[in-house]
């Protein structure tokens, strides 16, 4: 290759970036194309460092989410660097930034009731718009936060999911000594694990993988149990269900104490649920979508900003975007809490 022939594509490189490409559920690659354009007034440009792969992400790429789009750029879990901005942004160029991945309006009812995660007109990145499982992506400053110097990379990846669990929180009342159950150790099962032992709670976690009930005894002393293993003497004042399947909730109405009150962060379609014991011993269930931002991100920040809060054991590995088919691979058998693809350059090599 000539001198001439090298700087051409050294210039041609500049210009292009890889992204994941969801074409169709089930096929997914990597995909060579223009480098995200330039951000224009209230917009940034943003270096992808880390992307958490979700359980809608997950969803999507197996065609389990009715309103999802395809083809599509997947991710929404999303750490990165500012390397561009418009002219009427803030934060400096070298500011990592998590990301907001779900659009509201300002304008709609909910919108104004400051509801924002329940806007009508809500877009969702990497479900019905292109995510940011990319190398680099322009978004609206609008959906940005910035991150403290003092939190690593590893934290901050989670900032995002945390905040689903500070959010659900908000339902009840978690102080020392309440009995929680936590059904479903997943990712959001362990986030939920993390702060319910960090504000003082007695914890059983419930799980039909013990792998996943082993590893929580990571974040305090927490009780386990399989759910064909719960009796009828385990009940709790504040259930949590985190697994996503009707039996997880049907499960959740038979261990909550009379009076007690029950937070659903997973999602399922339906369940059967007995109504008249619903009633008769006044349990509260709470729905939970998403957060409010930035108000619930500043304080998943804040918990995560405390190096007393056991956190580490949700991450399962963190996996060179070039390896992207194993870190799905990995997501997709649903044996692992956080699996991150690592976008740094250093991590390609």
């Amino acid at each position: 290759m000539s001198m001439l022939e090298r700087e051409l594509d050294k210039k041609s490189a500049v210009n292009k970036m890889r992204s994941l490409y969801l074409a169709k559920p089930g096929e997914i690659l990597i995909k060579e194309d223009s480098a995200a354009r330039k951000p224009e007034h209230d917009e940034v440009k943003i270096k992808l460092l880390y992307g958490g792969i979700c359980g809608s992400d997950i969803g999507v790429f197996k065609g389990k989410i009715a309103h999802a789009s395809y083809p599509v750029t997947p991710g929404h879990e999303l750490l990165g660097t500012i390397i561009e901005k418009g002219s009427s942004v803030d934060a400096a160029v070298g500011t990592r930034v998590v990301v907001q991945p779900n659009s509201y309006c300002d304008e709609c009812g909910q919108c104004q009731k400051g509801k924002t995660n329940l806007c009508l007109n809500k877009k969702s990145l990497g479900v019905n718009t292109d995510g940011g499982f990319a190398e680099e992506f322009t978004i609206s400053s609008k959906y940005i936060l910035p991150v403290p110097e003092s939190l690593s990379d590893e934290r901050a990846v989670l900032i995002e999911p945390f905040a689903v669990v500070v959010h659900a929180f908000k339902q009840v009342n978690i102080t020392k000594g309440t009995s929680v159950a936590v059904i479903g150790c997943g990712t959001e099962g362990q986030l939920a694990i993390a702060l319910a032992s960090h504000l003082g709670a007695e914890i059983t976690a419930i799980d039909i993988n013990e792998d996943k009930l082993n590893s929580v005894f990571a974040y305090g002393n927490i009780q386990t149990s399989t759910p064909d293993a719960v009796t009828e003497k385990m009940k709790f004042d504040v259930v949590i269900e985190a697994a996503g399947v009707s039996q997880a909730v049907e499960q959740a109405v038979d261990v909550v104490k009379p009076g007690g009150s029950i937070v659903l962060i997973g999602l399922t379609a339906e369940a059967t649920l007995p109504i008249l014991k619903i009633v008769r011993n006044e349990i509260s269930i709470h729905g939970s979508i998403i957060y409010h931002f930035p108000v619930d991100f500043a304080e998943s920040v804040q918990y995560l900003s405390l190096p007393e809060f056991v956190i580490e054991p949700v991450i399962a590995d963190i996996v060179p975007f070039n390896e992207y088919e194993r870190a799905y691979e990995a997501a997709v058998s649903g044996q692992y809490a956080k699996i991150i693809l690592n976008f740094k350059e250093d991590s390609q090599k």
